[in-house]
């Protein structure tokens, strides 16, 4: 990756000094992203975004470094925050910051005080276009429009109270558009539209077929699995796994397992998954009767208290419980802290707690597995979620003025040429349609 000398913004990182690391683990990624590379060539070339403040809150990766770069070719004027309390890559947000410019505000392990001030600081970059992983920096420009202040985290409120109502309606009024990408942020986002509220046209990343289908099956299974193995370097052969949720990421997830040489049994509130599940090999129960045969217990619904603790208390001595969910309220921790006796720290991303006699192992405080003890998903799959990104950051600034307040996806055909090009980039070639083929899929005459 060229890197361009800049002087250090404004940021909040852990340390400076560690950029020389980030900088090369951050080209090391990069070789597995050719999309987005060919992206930014087209972005530095035509300057897209020129002119645009553009404020991000996700996990800051290298992979999202990648991203960060690429959408500063393109002219934007980037700020970065975190998005998950323990998520961040120390080295690569001090990259960014040194050899970029780029304004960061991050640092792995952060308190809740220190994460919603980062969330503050993207805030007062004054954005024309925002992109999420989780809805925070969504969810707190309508929590301002509301007026619903109390609502808001104490720095972002105490911010806020600084403001004039005029500086308020301006700060929101000023985003023209936003992009979301976590089925978690996009259920809410619609919720809001549902509802009327939502302020400006939002563009679903997650709902394009090179996201969701890949960055969430293949992305979270191999990661998810990594980042338990990093945190316990327990066996997964021979034990068995309690995959809760079948969407993309569970049965990324299941997959893995199974692969590992676990025995999975699945937990679902939707029929149609269940079905899904049980014709793929798996064993479904509900998570009372799971509770009782699980080893290893993984969240990844999206959902609040999927693993209660009456589920707990029915559980094996030594199970271990993680969460590869966005938010850390899948697991009741308030529950377990309220009935058992703990924590006490045996590894790094492990804690041990005492419940009715028995030990119950819960990884990374119910955070995201995947990105507290490992690095989140391989680069190659990010990149066509980045791209996803980056093309829908170009178009919103093209269309906003002609999207309705509403959450849309990005055009299929754009969707279509990131699987194109990450084809191509694989060395893959596939048919194209003869024109017989096209009259024949566009006809209605033929029969038998």
């Amino acid at each position: 990756m060229t890197t361009t000398a800049r002087p250090a913004a404004a940021s909040d990182i852990k340390d400076l000094n560690l950029a020389a690391e980030g900088r090369r683990r951050t080209e090391w990624a990069e070789r597995s992203m050719p999309v987005l590379r060919q992206l930014r060539e087209r972005f530095a070339r035509e300057r897209p975004l020129a002119g645009r403040r553009l404020s991000a809150c996700l996990h800051v990766t290298t992979e999202t470094a990648n991203l960060a770069v690429t959408l500063q070719a393109g002219g934007a004027d980037v700020a970065l925050c975190a998005s998950n309390l323990l998520s961040t890559q120390d080295d690569v947000a001090a990259h960014l910051v040194r050899d970029h410019g780029i304004k960061v505000f991050a640092i792995k392990g952060e308190d809740h005080a220190t994460y919603y001030g980062h969330i503050r600081a993207a805030l007062a970059h004054r954005p024309d276009v925002t992109m999420d992983d989780g809805a925070d920096l969504v969810g707190a420009l309508h929590m301002i429009a509301l007026n619903r202040l109390d609502d808001l985290a104490p720095p972002v409120r105490q911010w806020v109270e600084t403001l004039s109502p005029a500086e308020r309606k301006a700060l929101v009024s000023g985003v023209i558009g936003s992009t979301e990408e976590t089925t978690t942020g996009v259920i809410r986002l619609k919720a809001m539209a549902r509802d009327g509220v939502l302020q400006f046209p939002v563009i679903a990343v997650n709902d394009s077929d090179t996201k969701h289908l890949f960055d969430n099956r293949y992305g979270t299974g191999q990661s998810t699995l990594d980042g338990i193995l990093r945190a316990t370097n327990l066996l997964i052969a021979g034990s068995t796994v309690v995959v809760a949720g079948y969407g993309w990421c569970g049965r990324g997830f299941a997959m893995r397992a199974r692969g590992a040489g676990a025995t999975v049994v699945v937990t679902e509130i939707d029929p149609l998954k269940a079905l899904e599940a049980q014709m793929d090999g798996y064993r479904v129960a509900p998570m009372a009767e799971a509770a009782r045969v699980g080893d290893v217990f993984v969240t990844l619904t999206g959902n609040v208290n999927v693993i209660r603790l009456e589920h707990m208390r029915a559980m094996k001595d030594g199970a271990v419980l993680a969460n590869s969910g966005h938010f850390n309220v899948e697991i009741d921790l308030a529950g377990l802290k309220q009935a058992g006796q703990g924590p006490t720290r045996v590894r790094e991303f492990v804690e041990e707690w005492r419940l009715d006699g028995k030990r119950i192992f819960v990884l990374a405080d119910g955070r995201l597995i995947n990105l507290a003890a490992a690095e989140g998903h391989p680069a190659s799959v990010m990149d066509m979620s980045f791209a996803n990104q980056a093309l829908a950051a170009e178009f919103v600034v093209q269309q906003a003025k002609r999207l309705a307040k509403d959450v849309h996806r990005i055009p299929r055909e754009l969707d279509a040429e990131i699987a194109r090009l990450k084809l191509q980039a694989m060395g893959a070639t596939i048919d194209t349609l003869t024109p017989e083929q096209e009259h024949y899929l566009a006809s209605w005459e033929m029969g038998t």
